[in-house]
Parts: structure tokens; sequence; C-alpha cells
């Protein structure tokens, strides 16, 4: 009975994506993923091309194409293989342990009674905030490290780059966030907009593009304050990484991470020993379960 019903998850799941994915290719709409994200990676592919910040590098630069897989495997395809099937037996798991525990409702803040707008700048706040603090995680432990060194191995920047990470990244970022939203009274599947204004700012941190953008530098993060969290000099004094953040910079002022000396943008990207990490997808997706390369300070 308990396999039946643990198998029927991780089948629905499967099949349930796999619909999901299919319409998503198929069935354009306002609140269709596959689209904006491809709308928004063609809006800065437009801009690298017309208003380059770099203008001596290439439009297909190195690992383009790579970088552009790693956007839709990280975005869908990944969730298709296994993510969406293991975190809905994940969550069902906790879920079932919390009933063991006599506990049936974990929304300790109730929001629904709030204006949309409210609710989406929250989550923005909140959301943000937490993922900082994991990204200083995946700095900090290096088993970790292992797996977020796929990111930092770009050297050149370009919008692409923005979605070049290990897949343990996503079980990292959503496990760590599952709980603390839940409690908040959030579901993932209720801020579209939220979702794809983070994929917007993202994709402009790593985009060779930039413009300024006056005090709000202090509020969001930018291209010339991202370039530097990918430099391969880090300074003395932080040798774990400098500007943290992903959607606000607000953090990494807060908390003293943040660190724009100068203009970075012909500065050298990615990590010490980086001529030896792996150059094509299927090696840096199985290099971090390999032997560990314990990061010195």
């Amino acid at each position: 009975m308990i396999l039946d019903h643990y198998g029927k998850i991780v089948s629905d799941a499967y099949s349930g994506y796999w619909d999901y994915l299919w319409k998503s290719v198929t069935i354009p709409s306002w609140t269709n993923y596959f689209y904006w994200l491809t709308g928004i990676s063609i809006f800065f592919f437009l801009l690298e091309i017309t208003l380059p910040w770099r203008m001596k590098q290439a439009t297909f630069r190195k690992d383009f194409w790579l970088d552009l897989f790693y956007v839709y495997f990280n975005y869908f395809l990944f969730s298709l293989i296994i993510f969406n099937a293991l975190s809905n037996l994940a969550v069902d798991l906790f879920q079932g342990g919390l009933g063991l525990l006599g506990i049936n409702n974990l929304v300790a803040i109730q929001l629904r009674t709030w204006p949309a707008w409210s609710q989406m700048v929250l989550l923005l706040i909140v959301a943000d905030f937490l993922q900082w603090n994991i990204h200083r995680l995946l700095h900090r432990v290096p088993f970790l490290w292992e797996f977020h060194k796929v990111h930092h191995s770009v050297e050149q920047m370009g919008f692409a780059a923005h979605l070049r990470y290990h897949w343990m990244e996503n079980v990292v970022y959503k496990g760590l966030l599952y709980l603390p939203l839940a409690m908040i009274g959030f579901s993932v599947g209720d801020f579209f907009i939220v979702y794809m204004f983070q994929t917007f700012v993202g994709h402009w941190n790593h985009a060779n593009f930039t413009m300024d953008i006056g005090p709000l530098r202090y509020v969001f993060n930018h291209p010339a304050m991202h370039i530097w969290h990918h430099s391969h000099e880090l300074p003395e004094k932080q040798p774990y990484g400098i500007n943290f953040g992903l959607t606000l910079s607000i953090w990494d002022y807060l908390f003293g991470t943040a660190w724009v000396p100068k203009n970075g943008r012909d500065i050298r990207l990615g990590f010490p020993k980086l001529e030896s990490f792996p150059k094509n997808f299927f090696a840096q997706i199985i290099y971090g379960f390999g032997r560990r390369h314990w990061r010195k300070k």
C-alpha cells in the first residue's frame, strides 16, 4: 500500500510535468515560463549585440552554446528527468512526518488577505535574503563549492551564464527555501511575476551589457557589481567571495560583503586552477561527486 502510494506520486509527477512541459512549448500564454524565458534571453542577446559592454568580446562568446543548453536544462529538463518527482516525494514524506507529530498546518503567517502586490514584494525580499544566505553557503562549505564551481567556470560573461550551474544547486536552493516560505504562507506556483523578475535581473547581471542605475545600485544587483563576484582574484579579507546578492544588492551592503573597487569590465574571471576544470556538460555534472579539491583560504 505504501509503495503504491509513493509509486503513484512519482508516476503522476512524471506524467504531470511532461504534460506541463509539452503545453509550455506548444501553447503560448502570458503565464508561460518557456516563452518568457526565451523572450528574456532574446532581449538580452540583442542588447549584447547592439550595446556590448565588452566591445572585443565575440557575440558568440566562449561557451555560449554550452551556457544556452544549461538555460533550458536547469529551467525545464532537469525537473523532467528527476527533480519534480523527487521533490513531490520529499514534500509528501515531510508532510507525513509532520502529521505524525500532530502538525497539520505549517503556515505561521496568513497572507491571503494581503493585496497581491504586497505579497509579491514580501516574497521577493524574503526569498532573496534566503537565497543570499544559501549562496554564501555554496562558497563557504567545501562540499557545496565543488558543485558551485560549474557556475564560476565561466570565462567570458554573457546572459546565458546566469543559468550555468550544477543541478545540485536546484536541490540545495529549493530544499532550504521550502520550509521558511511555506511557514510564511507562500506557494511557489503563485508568484509567476516574482520568479520572472528574478530571471530578468539574473540574466542582466551576467549580460555583456550594463547601464548606470544610479542610487538603485544599492538596492538591485547589476552587471558592474556582479562581475566582481566572478573575479578570479578575491580580496584578502573576503577569501570566500563577495557580492553574493542574486536580485537585490542591499544584503551585501548591509552585511559588509559588497566590493566594487573599480570598473571591472575586463577583469579575469574564474577561480584558481580553472584550466584543469572540465569543459563539457557531462564532465562538469559529475565533477562535484568526485575527488574533493578543498578550497584554500
